[in-house]
């Protein structure tokens, strides 16, 4: 079951005015091995829902120039490169988790690149750009529309981008999502700008990100240039309802954290 809407929201704002961009790399660096693209897709919620959910959707890759825009520890890029992607480039700003990928990298030999600057002669080279928890570590509405920018600007024309995000309806209650591993934490749900932690519950770790409603997404990413954008609840491929879903699974499914968007630039 796919859900096509846009979730509506307010747009009420918690920005701090001239606030500087979030640097995300740096809350990263030392959580690769945490962030460990296996372990972590061995989480039920994951390894049964998020990861199926944004393969499905990506669909046939074979051929394609991918960039895994946000890439962390290579999880997603060695999944593309597996699935027949021809050139494979994942990028991070995060050395401590570029590390780790370029250690597997070395090990494995998949033929992937991995990058923290974006050069020039990466521009307009890639048929899809996939973004993975990148968009909530923009803690400002310039930082939301630098990636933005960066990631169309990456794309050839026509090209595609594929990104899960915080679901703007996700739920506020702080247990809420214990059973899959995490928790979320706010000040000020559900506020343009406001700063929502994402507490690690296995590994006691916390990082902090930023909520962006699905008309302030939609704006930002149509002001990229992007265009014919369509969201997606996560939802287990060949799952006909909720009933039929794990019971472990089906709170989660009722409301979900993450959401995909996905679009095309123009």
């Amino acid at each position: 079951m796919d859900t096509t809407s846009t979730p509506g929201e307010g747009l009420t704002t918690n920005e701090k005015d001239g606030a500087r961009p979030a640097a995300a790399g740096s809350q990263f660096d030392k959580l690769a091995g945490v962030y460990d693209g296996e372990s972590m897709a061995q989480w039920p919620f994951r390894r049964e829902l998020e990861v199926p959910s944004v393969l499905h959707r990506l669909g046939d890759v074979s051929g394609l120039d991918v960039i895994d825009f946000g890439c962390g520890p290579g999880f997603y890029a060695r999944q593309l490169k597996a699935r027949g992607g021809g050139r494979v480039v994942g990028y991070d700003e995060s050395e401590g988790m570029l590390r780790h990928a370029r250690d597997r990298e070395e090990t494995e030999r998949r033929g992937i690149e991995f990058t923290s600057e974006l050069s020039s002669s990466l521009q307009g080279q890639f048929d899809v750009v996939l973004s993975v928890y990148v968009l909530p570590y923009a803690n400002t509405r310039d930082a939301l529309r630098a990636m933005c920018v960066s990631m169309a600007g990456l794309l050839r024309p026509g090209g595609r981008l594929l990104t899960l995000q915080l679901h703007p309806r996700y739920e506020s209650e702080p247990d809420y999502y214990h059973s899959c591993g995490f928790s979320l934490t706010s000040e000020a749900h559900h506020v343009d700008g406001s700063a929502v932690r994402l507490g690690l519950l296995k590994d006691e770790a916390m990082v902090t990100g930023w909520y962006w409603s699905a008309a302030t997404l939609n704006a930002t990413l149509r002001a990229a240039g992007f265009e014919a954008l369509h969201w997606y609840d996560l939802w287990p491929p060949g799952l006909a309802c909720l009933e039929d879903a794990p019971e472990a699974l089906r709170p989660y499914l009722r409301r979900p954290h993450a959401v995909m968007i996905d679009c095309q630039k123009e």
